[in-house]
């Protein structure tokens, strides 16, 4: 697979073209603030609150984390919400690089201090500091990524699988069996481990996560996991079950999907697993007929299943114990919880942007609408126990909400704009009460910055106060090859 040629160095012109647009989309962010003034001054939908203080938390006077868990951070309401550029990084070297062969940029990942993304065969550091784009640190890897994770850890750790270049022109060329762990905080590799008998790991079915103090890894005929503190292996598929590894769903807990017998007969298993032995606590296998199985969370444990084809056709809830609770129909399309969508590779089994779980629900996007006065699109709540739908929140015409991630009991919410009136803005939604407290207000739209804005062409992180927008995909403009490229964005308070 191509990734595109090596990146070249700035010239003077492309210098010159990369001041050009900095400049254009601080314009950009002077129209969104004069819109949030009009906006604040007729008590429109900004002012809605979810109380007297910030988006509601029972679990914030908890013990605090230790550092190897996988982060849950609680976003804060900032002092105005109107938003300022704190990253705005363009990639060069792209001349040559054509959109339909891309170079990839899998993986974004945001500390307090720096915004870290996947390019080709390596990991950049951007810091994140107001009207500036200076390059932290930039950590080449032996070859091209092939696999991500979103998880990082509490202190600011991730992992990556790579597809070391050395073996190019030998046996185990395109062979995915590297893994790196990295503090994005400095870049610097913590470990580099090799995953054992991998011969049939590629990028398009190498899955990677994290749990608590654990790395795991599969890749459809093997399966490893690795200690975060020094890359020792802790057990690998050969000391687990005949049937194959898909991949692994981590954060909390750590589940296994699991695939048994040749088509037409194949059925999955799901398996929640002891992350330092490998061996199961539970079991539970979807009905026959299955064509395809997601794990978009692994506690609570939900599954994402495709019965009798290839789109996601039920949710499916399961106790601490993995006994059924409910079965959510996806409405024959009604919902698009966008599992397996998107480039198909880099990781899939527990990507679905379409949708986000929480504790005791789980919040699912609609299909988008035709109708020009109607909302675009509208994300549900559905309870994890019963499946019943409960509240909703509701995009607007030019207007759809994606979901994020949750922020404590709270649903940070996406709302992009299509329309020179309203701006853009993430918002965190409390489902109890159906209100919305606006943390940040912006412009994306005009230029070339209307690709970040959408969830299957980009990566949209928010993490301390800041969202970043980041490109899953760079190519060279054909009109000016040579000039840099917008790669990733990033918006604070101005407050």
């Amino acid at each position: 697979m191509s990734f595109g040629p090596p990146p070249s160095v700035f010239t003077q012109s492309t210098l010159t073209a990369h001041d050009k647009r900095k400049r254009y989309r601080r314009r950009l962010f002077g129209i969104a603030a004069a819109v949030l003034a009009v906006a604040l001054g007729v008590g429109g939908w900004l002012l809605t609150r979810a109380g007297d203080g910030e988006p509601s938390d029972p679990r914030q006077e908890a013990a605090a984390p230790a550092a190897d868990e996988v982060r849950e951070t609680v976003e804060k309401i900032p002092a105005t919400p109107e938003g300022q550029v704190v990253v705005d990084h363009n990639e060069e070297g792209l001349a040559g690089v054509t959109e339909s062969h891309p170079r990839y940029a899998p993986g974004t990942w945001a500390t307090g201090k720096i915004l870290a993304k996947g390019v080709a065969d390596r990991i950049v550091g951007i810091k994140v500091e107001p009207h500036y784009d200076e390059t932290a640190w930039t950590l080449k890897l032996d070859g091209h990524i092939c696999a991500t994770s979103s998880h990082v850890t509490v202190d600011g750790r991730t992992a990556v699988v790579v597809q070391p270049a050395k073996r190019k022109g030998t046996d185990g060329a395109g062979i995915c069996d590297e893994v790196v762990f990295v503090d994005l905080n400095n870049g610097k590799k913590l470990w580099q481990s090799s995953m054992p008998s991998a011969t049939s790991a590629f990028v398009t079915n190498t899955n990677l996560t994290l749990t608590k103090g654990v790395v795991a890894v599969a890749w459809g005929e093997g399966s490893v996991a690795y200690d975060m503190k020094n890359g020792k292996e802790l057990w690998n598929s050969a000391t687990r079950s005949k049937c194959e590894d898909r991949g692994f769903a981590g954060g909390r807990a750590l589940l296994a999907l699991e695939r048994c017998g040749e088509a037409p007969d194949t059925t999955y298993r799901v398996e929640k697993l002891d992350p330092r032995t490998g061996k199961a606590k539970w079991t539970y296998k979807p009905a026959a007929g299955v064509e395809a199985v997601y794990l978009p969370s692994s506690d609570p444990p939900v599954l994402a299943v495709a019965a009798g084809d290839t789109s996601v056709t039920d949710l499916i809830t399961l106790d601490d114990k993995g006994r059924h609770l409910a079965t959510i129909s996806m409405g024959s399309g009604a919902y698009d919880p966008k599992c397996g969508d998107g480039m198909g590779f880099f990781g899939v089994v527990e990507k679905c942007p379409g949708m986000v779980v929480g504790r005791s629900q789980v919040f699912v996007t609609s299909k988008d609408q035709t109708e020009i006065d109607q909302p675009e699109n509208w994300i549900v709540a559905f309870d994890i126990k019963t499946g019943k739908t409960e509240r909703k929140i509701d995009g607007r015409p030019q207007s759809p909400v994606f979901p994020l991630r949750m922020g404590g009991e709270d649903l940070l919410v996406y709302r992009r704009s299509f329309s020179d009136i309203e701006p853009d803005a993430v918002v965190s939604w409390n489902p109890r009460t159906g209100k919305e407290t606006p943390l940040l207000v912006f412009n994306l739209s005009g230029g070339d910055d209307h690709m970040l804005g959408d969830p299957e062409q980009s990566d949209i992180v928010v993490e301390q106060g800041r969202v970043f927008f980041a490109k899953q995909e760079l190519s060279a403009d054909p009109k000016r090859p040579k000039d840099p490229v917008l790669s990733a964005l990033g918006i604070g308070s101005a407050g």
